[in-house]
């Protein structure tokens, strides 16, 4: 039996759900704490032969004949392609040294079978291209986050509210597309879809529920929910095959407002907390941006950029959250002095934060590279505003760390150096950043082709749409329905019909 037959993709999903079942029974939570990372460390090896699998061509969608799924709803709900192959491994990376740099003082009785749980369904939702059953994935994801809210005793009125937005837009705006409803109409889908990404993504003016979850949830909760950038996953898949272009222009002019609004407000903000969120928000928005420029290599520098944005973000997140585990909500207002407790959370914080802008040597300057390159090829005006973007977080990352590690020396008798877990956690993210950046060309490969195949599905749905209305005075309604083209991934009104 070959090792790449072995159904790694559902087991993926499967380990992370049957250990959120073993965990939750768990009473004590140091050994809760044992069994979640070892079966997130499962989770990460699986998702790992996924990858593996899948650039090598020896499983290219993921699938096995031992897959179970297929079995029990006779249709293929999981499956691979270029796109989402280097997402779940990334995606398993982020909970695995979440899991690993929790400290004691956070432990809390069941947080770690619920951190399995949404592991499971991320897992799932990057590794769905259905339409239907992706949109399910998003929504039982954003429900369970927000019962997470409830269990902590927080407000949730603001996160419910955009939320509930979001699901009303997502499902409203496909249903709109959906052959087998009897309302169509494509430019109603789109706006509708426009907004949930837009709402997802935390673009102003509709990021506050972004700020909200920081500040009410945990802090290992909110950067999960976040950092694997979901809104571009769906402006992929559901927006990019079948939305006119003045929408994708539209999400690139909201995208690089909300970059640039971030980069300002992060640059000025008194706490460490705030500080990130809105460096997230800059940083997640300037991902969405390639989009619209609708070019090979733009959408690559945004693919790869949304790759090491993710990994860069978490490691700059994880290591505000181990000195808050240590000093408490961290001020921005003076200086504190922190180098000297704590100087490896010190290098990791610049490594990671210097990947976030695309610095020479890491893994974000070549996104950025490939995205400013494709951006001055079709709007210069596009590319000399994402410069700026980023030299003003450069900025702002670094005004953040001299006010955090420099300046009269913090004292205390307790000894607040970093710990072995946050030392392997801080170790492989610089070794990821770091090495991606200096050896990118497997990755921008792979993410080249993956681009090439979203731009060819958004081109043929283009053409067949003119096609279609060129022809709409003389075919009747049913037939012109029938030759509705939706990209290869999606099923269309004969799949599902039936031959």
């Amino acid at each position: 039996m070959n090792v790449f037959e072995v159904p790694w993709l559902e087991l993926s999903i499967g380990i992370p759900l049957l250990g959120s079942l073993w965990v939750a029974g768990i009473r004590n939570p140091v050994i809760a704490l044992r069994w979640c990372l070892a079966f997130a460390a499962i989770t990460l090896g699986c998702t790992l032969f996924v990858f593996v699998g899948q650039a090598t061509g020896r499983s290219p969608t993921g699938a096995s004949e031992w897959d179970i799924l297929p079995r029990l709803f006779n249709a293929r709900i999981l499956e691979l392609d270029a796109l989402s192959a280097p997402l779940l491994p990334l995606v398993a990376l982020l909970h695995l040294l979440t899991v690993l740099t929790t400290v004691r003082t956070k432990f809390a009785f069941d947080s770690f079978a619920w951190m399995l749980r949404l592991e499971a369904v991320r897992l799932a939702t990057f590794a769905c291209k259905s339409p239907w059953v992706l949109i399910g994935l998003l929504l039982v994801g954003v429900g369970l986050t927000w019962l997470e809210l409830v269990r902590r005793g927080k407000s949730t009125r603001v996160y419910a509210i955009h939320m509930g937005l979001f699901a009303v837009c997502l499902v409203g705006g496909w249903a709109c597309l959906d052959p087998a409803l009897p309302v169509k109409s494509a430019t109603l889908a789109s706006l509708l879809i426009f907004v949930a990404v837009l709402i997802r993504s935390g673009t102003v003016p509709v990021h506050v529920w972004v700020t909200e979850l920081f500040e009410h949830a945990s802090f290992g909760t909110a950067l999960l929910f976040t950092a694997p950038l979901t809104g571009m996953y769906i402006a992929i898949r559901l927006v990019l095959p079948v939305a006119p272009s003045w929408i994708l222009t539209a999400i690139s002019v909201f995208s690089l407002v909300t970059a640039s609004y971030g980069a300002g407000m992060a640059a000025v903000q008194q706490q460490a907390r705030r500080f990130f969120v809105f460096l997230f928000l800059s940083n997640a928005s300037l991902v969405l941006v390639g989009m619209e420029l609708h070019t090979s290599l733009s959408l690559t520098g945004s693919l790869f950029l949304w790759l090491s944005a993710a990994l860069s973000l978490s490691g700059l997140g994880l290591t505000i959250r181990a000195l808050e585990a240590r000093f408490g909500r961290l001020s921005l207002s003076r200086f504190s002095g922190l180098y000297d407790h704590s100087p490896a959370l010190a290098v990791c914080f610049l490594v990671t934060g210097l990947g976030c802008v695309g610095f020479p040597g890491t893994l974000g300057f070549v996104g950025m590279e490939l995205l400013v390159e494709g951006a001055m090829g079709a709007s210069p005006a596009t590319a000399t505003a994402i410069v700026l973007t980023a030299a003003i977080n450069g900025i702002a990352i670094m005004r953040a760390y001299f006010l955090l590690f420099s300046g009269g020396r913090h004292l205390s008798t307790l000894s607040l150096a970093i710990t072995t877990p946050e030392r392997c956690a801080a170790i492989t993210l610089s070794v990821l950043i770091l090495g991606g950046g200096l050896y990118p060309q497997a990755g921008t490969a792979s993410l080249y082709r993956a681009a090439e195949s979203a731009l060819k599905d958004s081109a043929a749905h283009r053409l067949t749409s003119q096609a279609n209305k060129e022809s709409a005075h003389t075919e009747p309604d049913q037939l012109r329905d029938s030759r509705m083209h939706l990209p290869s991934w999606m099923p269309g009104p004969t799949s599902r019909n039936g031959p």
